[in-house]
């Protein structure tokens, strides 16, 4: 599912920063080239991957992402990923099985793998530049389930709490868990930045308790705002990214 934060339209925003990538307003950030972070999830019929593993395999992807050497200095996609963080934050999530998977995975890109669940994600492209072995992809159609309800979050790894009362598709969802993961890293310092990498960067994506939402969403931890392009209204907040080093 597209999603830019605006906190990212989805997007991720941090609070009172006047052109935030992930606001809902318009901005300067809209007149530059906008460019779209590929996520491509393998959903083969017989055996889609649960609907939680697949959120979080999601979030671990951009983190892996934004951390490869490639991505930073003068590696071979810094360039791109610096047009695409100076514009709208925007991610996408398709859908591949089969024959399409493997050519989403003959190009240049990072796979990262949960429990069960395979995301691949791809160096920034231009929202109207898509290579055709992802732009024939599907957008629609990742909708999954969890056969059992996930177990609790571990309280000293970080969590990604989803707004409990919004209902989003599994892709809208994925792109949400990642800008919860983009704000957490960009809030941290290079030590605990290092520290989570050098971890596997393990996370938890878990629906808030609804009684602890309001609360999480003004403890001054990092909260997407949903810029309103597909699925939710602008402005929703959808994902609080609860990160240990980041509790005041």
């Amino acid at each position: 599912m597209s999603n830019d934060p605006t906190t990212p339209a989805s997007a991720p925003v941090p609070s009172a920063v006047p052109d935030s990538p992930f606001r809902p307003e318009p901005g300067d950030r809209d007149l530059a080239p906008q460019f779209v972070l590929p996520l491509v999830v393998r959903i083969e019929r017989a055996a889609p991957p649960p609907r939680t593993d697949a959120l979080e395999t999601a979030a671990r992807a951009v983190l892996v992402m934004l951390a490869d050497e490639r991505s930073t200095g003068d590696g071979e996609w810094a360039r791109a990923m610096r047009d695409w963080q100076d514009a709208r934050i925007r991610k996408v999530v398709r859908r591949a099985r089969g024959a399409e998977w493997r050519r989403a995975g003959a190009l240049p890109g990072i796979t990262v793998t949960g429990k069960t669940a395979e995301v691949r994600v791809f160096p920034p492209v231009p929202l109207d530049g898509w290579p055709k072995d992802l732009a024939r992809l599907q957008v629609s159609g990742t909708d999954l389930d969890d056969p059992e309800p996930p177990v609790g979050a571990d309280p000293a790894a970080p969590v990604l709490w989803m707004n409990p009362g919004l209902e989003m598709s599994a892709g809208k969802a994925m792109a949400q868990a990642g800008h919860g993961a983009q704000l957490a890293w960009w809030e941290l310092s290079d030590d605990e930045r290092a520290a989570w990498r050098d971890a596997g960067f393990p996370l938890s994506v878990r629906a808030a308790d609804p009684a602890r939402w309001t609360g999480l969403t003004t403890g001054g931890l990092p909260v997407v705002r949903d810029a309103g392009f597909t699925e939710i209204a602008p402005g929703s907040c959808t994902v609080v990214a609860d990160h240990p080093a980041l509790r005041r």
